[in-house]
């Protein structure tokens, strides 16, 4: 067979890190955790995480996923998703007398808590993110009067502030790095004493996925990213994929919605998935490329994770008491 005839080899480029991060797991593990300790229902406020099969795995354990506080009936278990949740969610839910299980991830806390800081400091804040989401919603609830939302760096032109040598900018956690910044820099030319936040907001995970996809992103024809489209995160990771050079683009929940047309001329596709996405999807995507001669994979790796985050302290708290009840001497 002669050099124009010789098929080329096909081969899969998995990123690395991918999927779960520790918020989303806490999140998954605590909603787990709880309909073990105390039977089932236990009421969820809106999707735990981002990810079709996460939330549907949960409902078949017995979680019941409302969209307000006020769905849940009297009494009962609420947990609060991993995007979190602004005051008045709180103060709804103690009229409600009910039960509160906060899984907000510890670093979208950080981010209400500088969010608190800064309007007490009476700073104008300039929150980084996407209208309506749920993030975003739980962010500005921490101090309405204080925040301005700023969409993308063609919102910047206007934003209007009291003072604009007292204004500080915080973001959404899932944005992209590149997102951000291009819109921070916009604010800085309106607002050149315009204060960062003491760290950075964008969270560790959603920057190490998107650093391995920009890693593979010129090397792969196609780049499947696994993921749902309600996940702010996940649909980041397919805009810096073909920003990184990557041909072709797109997102899936499961291997079964790959369009096998996406493979014509495909030598190399890259596959990663969003923050709130199990591995036994992305294993359901190598198998699926396997399947169709992509069995030669390599592993692209950006960075090693380790963080892990403590569950929620009121479901600590009745476990630990639970353990404790359990190595009580018998009284005889």
């Amino acid at each position: 067979m002669d050099a124009m005839t010789t098929p080329t080899a096909r081969k899969v480029l998995l990123a690395a890190p991918r999927g779960y991060c520790a918020g989303v797991d806490r999140a998954v593990i605590a909603v787990e955790k709880a309909l073990e300790q105390y039977g089932a229902p236990v009421y969820v406020r809106h999707e735990i995480v981002h990810n079709k099969y996460v939330v549907k795995t949960l409902e078949k354990k017995g979680a019941i996923f409302v969209e307000e506080t006020a769905e849940v009936p009297e009494g009962n278990i609420v947990i609060f998703s991993a995007h979190g949740v602004a005051p008045v969610v709180h103060e709804e839910a103690a009229r409600g007398r009910l039960a509160t299980i906060d899984a907000t991830c510890p670093l979208v806390t950080k981010v209400h808590k500088e969010a608190v800081r800064f309007a007490k400091e009476d700073y104008d804040i300039l929150l980084i993110g996407h209208e309506g989401h749920e993030e975003v919603i739980g962010t500005s609830g921490e101090a309405p009067d204080h925040i301005t939302l700023v969409d993308g760096p063609e919102d910047v032109a206007n934003v209007e502030v009291r003072d604009p040598d007292k204004v500080v900018w915080l973001s959404q956690t899932t944005l992209s790095v590149d997102e951000t910044m291009e819109t921070v820099d916009a604010l800085k030319g309106r607002f050149p004493n315009l204060l960062s936040p003491p760290s950075d907001d964008i969270c560790y995970a959603t920057q190490n996925r998107q650093t391995a996809v920009k890693q593979m992103g010129a090397d792969a024809d196609l780049v499947i990213v696994v993921g749902s489209k309600n996940s702010s995160n996940s649909v980041r990771l397919v805009e810096v994929a073909l920003g990184a050079g990557a041909r072709d683009a797109h997102l899936v929940d499961y291997a079964e919605e790959i369009d096998e047309a996406w493979l014509e001329g495909v030598s190399t596709v890259g596959v990663t998935s969003g923050a709130s996405v199990p591995e036994i999807l992305v294993q359901g995507v190598l198998e699926w490329l396997a399947r169709r001669g992509f069995e030669d994979v390599e592993v692209i790796t950006a960075a090693e994770e380790s963080i892990t985050f403590s569950l929620p302290k009121e479901l600590r708290r009745d476990l630990r008491a639970e353990a404790e009840q359990k190595v009580q001497p018998s009284e005889g």
